[in-house]
């Protein structure tokens, strides 16, 4: 269990801070809930994360190939990312979550019921984190091959103006580096499911995205030998985003902005 010692005065000004809350106007928000660790995204106050395995020191098995093992806990970690913000972040919001390309109902339902208990959101919606990445790095226009390597998990994704048009996931990721795997493993688990899409997917779709190359993003991206070794095995370019870790957070925002302004349109 996570201990959270909570004095008279905090719970005072968490009562003056929800009177203010429920007089705002709603806020934008996005959530990130990777294997390693977690982000918030809120408009107009920036980005706050924090690491599952070092925030408290039981909380290393709180995520786990990016799916939530224990959603108390969870609610408990991200509700203190919440309250780091200098600015207090009010119910009714508009939530986008990233979540991982082929996620199960019941993984999203979970989630759900994590962002749902801190945020008590007004709307929230679910973003594959490929396409978010997509949309945080700049990319999301035209046909884009777009592999995401996380801690524990890698995605593989053929976009169309930023919709998921085809994707396989692998549970493997850079911590299985540290691990004993290799770089040339996650190459080839990378090829294997471009492979995949190749045979499942229209080459007018595929081979503008051929010709334009791969986007790395994620944990993967901040590696110095894997985007070489994704290169050879592929025979592409591979473009490294330029802010790897926080594409998919950046972008999830981004579309929190724009359901918010356009509700109908998300």
């Amino acid at each position: 269990m996570i201990g959270v010692t909570v004095s008279a005065n905090v719970l005072s000004s968490d009562r003056r801070a929800a009177g203010t809350c429920r007089s705002a106007p709603p806020t934008a928000v996005a959530i990130d809930l990777g294997s390693s660790s977690i982000g918030v995204w809120a408009a107009h106050r920036g980005t706050i994360s924090a690491p599952c395995g070092d925030a408290f020191s039981s909380a290393g098995s709180l995520i786990r190939r990016d799916r939530i093992i224990d959603a108390d806990r969870c609610e408990t970690l991200l509700s203190e990312l919440i309250r780091r913000f200098d600015q207090p972040v009010p119910p009714g919001g508009v939530v986008a979550a990233c979540r991982p390309v082929l996620a199960g109902e019941h993984d999203q339902t979970v989630v759900r019921r994590v962002v749902e208990a801190v945020l008590a959101p007004s709307h929230l919606v679910f973003i594959d984190t490929v396409r978010a990445a997509a949309i945080g790095s700049g990319a999301a226009a035209g046909s884009l091959l777009i592999t995401d390597v996380g801690a524990q998990l890698t995605e593989v994704a053929l976009l169309d103006h930023g919709r998921v048009v085809a994707a396989r996931r692998a549970d493997i990721g850079t911590r299985d580096l540290a691990r004993g795997a290799t770089v040339d493993l996650v190459s080839d688990v990378v090829a294997h499911h471009l492979d995949a899409l190749r045979g499942e997917t229209a080459w007018t779709r595929l081979a503008p995205a051929l010709t334009r190359g791969l986007l790395l993003v994620g944990d993967g991206a901040t590696h110095p030998g894997l985007s070489p070794a994704l290169s050879a095995a592929l025979r592409l370019p591979v473009h490294r985003a330029a802010s790897p870790r926080t594409a998919a957070l950046n972008g999830a925002g981004l579309a929190a902005m724009s359901m918010l302004r356009h509700p109908v349109r998300i």
